[in-house]
């Protein structure tokens, strides 16, 4: 060998490698983690709760020692009272609540906001709308009254409906070209035919024929103090802010009171097809509806899902992720609204395997309904969940949603205090019941968006029966 550098490099990786030879010979055995520790109970400060005259609600929880506090209005009103007719009208009326009030421009709104210290965000959901965020927590008193501004007294000014329709018609189009969306859209309607829960999108010519008059009918209709519940967490004055929040909403009118129909839903077996030439891949929507978070069922419910689909080491990501290498990041999860829960397993898979994934969904499926889970893999589930939950609440924001969330479904004071302990109490018995309770595959939808051509014939046996090819 002639030259004298190559010579060296070839030496060096040599020795390189016979370095990390002996490292490896030499590494000890990989250990087994200690085992955790006993659960501890999730503990929130004492609540003042208190209401006005016009039916406003008030929580205020003293948290953490970070100057600062976070102010969430969450008003029942959302997509679920929007009309056959009028799909968005709601999130258009939020958007444009955005738009400055009656004494403020938005620029001036975002202006108070950032002398604060903070943020001020504005949203609409399935059951709620909110507005809210985090300032310093000096600040809090003239947040409260910010906020009470931006609800009560919002401009909602007509010059700027027409950019906010063309904004939204734009993202639409975007959405709808996803194959994620398309089996969204198609899944929601089989699911909720008659109820605002399956409304995905608008048409174009309902969204272009919103009038600034829609947007106040709907405001006028559906905000209001009757329908508001105001949280305050973190670090701030009790009495300041009681002061400021009765100052700033005692003059709200009452507005009706909260108006929902949940929907009456049966799962139904039923494969969908979208076609989707060329396409690589295949996107897979597989669920049903099952009880929501009001039933005691649910925390096994919880579970369940996690040791299914619902973590990154549960059993059909698993076998069709790590074992098969069908796809990388299937996931299940409970999609969840008022008095209303789906469930529902997606997966964006390799075309050709497209009929071998549903194949090993339902045997998951089919196992854990015949046999229950083991306890070590069902202790490491429950940790994993119980972790989660810590985590969520271990921020002002947080503890303000897990307060919204049992309050919106009515769940028991205690909620959050015995969350983690109903968690651990959970048994391997407990989690093959509901999953063979409500986890029934002869109920379930399937939508699948891809090639036509070259999965159609994978995806036939599973048009009926309970578990398709299996």
């Amino acid at each position: 060998m002639k030259n004298p550098l190559l010579r060296t490099a070839l030496a060096a990786v040599t020795a390189l490698a016979l370095t990390v030879g002996a490292f490896a010979q030499a590494a000890p055995a990989k250990q087994a983690p200690p085992p955790g520790g006993k659960p501890k109970p999730f503990a929130v400060p004492a609540a003042q709760t208190f209401s006005l005259p016009n039916g406003l609600k008030v929580t205020m929880v003293p948290y953490g020692d970070v100057p600062k506090v976070a102010v969430l209005a969450v008003i029942e009103a959302g997509n679920i009272n929007e009309t056959a007719d009028t799909v968005w009208l709601g999130d258009l009326t939020v958007s444009l609540l955005k738009e400055g009030t009656q004494k403020r421009s938005s620029a001036q709104v975002d202006e108070a906001v950032a002398g604060m210290g903070g943020t001020l965000t504005i949203g609409m959901g399935a059951d709620q709308s909110t507005a809210g965020g985090e300032v310093l927590s000096e600040f809090g008193p003239d947040y409260v009254k910010l906020i009470a501004e931006v609800i009560q007294q919002p401009l909602l000014p007509a010059s700027e409906i027409d950019r906010l329709k063309a904004d939204m018609l734009r993202n639409m189009t975007i959405n709808r070209s996803t194959p994620q969306s398309q089996a969204n859209e198609a899944f929601r309607k089989i699911l909720y035919p008659d109820h605002p829960y399956g409304r995905i999108y608008p048409t174009e010519a309902m969204v272009k024929g919103y009038t600034i008059d829609m947007v106040k009918k709907f405001y006028d209709d559906n905000f209001g103090a009757a329908r508001t519940h105001l949280y305050v967490a973190g670090k701030f004055d009790a009495a300041a802010m009681r002061k400021a929040i009765t100052d700033s909403f005692s003059g709200w009118k009452k507005g009706a009171d909260p108006a929902r129909t949940p929907p009456k839903t049966a799962g139904k077996r039923m494969l969908q097809l979208i076609d989707r030439p060329n396409a690589p891949q295949s996107t897979l929507y597989i669920g049903l509806p099952i009880t929501d978070p009001s039933n005691p069922d649910f925390m096994p419910v919880r579970v369940m899902n996690a040791i299914l689909g619902g973590s990154f080491g549960s059993r059909i990501t698993s076998n069709i992720r790590e074992k098969k290498g069908y796809t990388y990041s299937p996931s299940s999860q409970l999609s969840i609204r008022y008095r209303d829960t789906y469930w529902i397993e997606t997966a964006d898979v390799t075309t050709a395997v497209t009929g071998p994934s549903l194949k090993e969904i339902f045997y998951e499926i089919d196992r854990l309904r015949t046999e229950p889970p083991s306890q070590d893999e069902l202790d490491g589930i429950k940790n994993y969940l119980a972790g989660i939950f810590v985590l969520q609440n271990s921020t002002r924001m947080g503890v303000i949603n897990q307060l919204n969330f049992r309050n919106l479904h009515g769940l028991g004071a205690d909620y959050l205090t015995t969350y983690v302990q109903k968690i651990h109490a959970v048994t391997p018995q407990q989690v093959q019941e509901v999953a063979k309770k409500y986890i029934d595959p002869a109920h379930m939808t399937i939508v699948v968006v891809g090639d036509k051509s070259k999965i159609a014939e994978q995806i036939a046996p599973y048009e009926k029966g309970s578990s398709g090819g299996n």
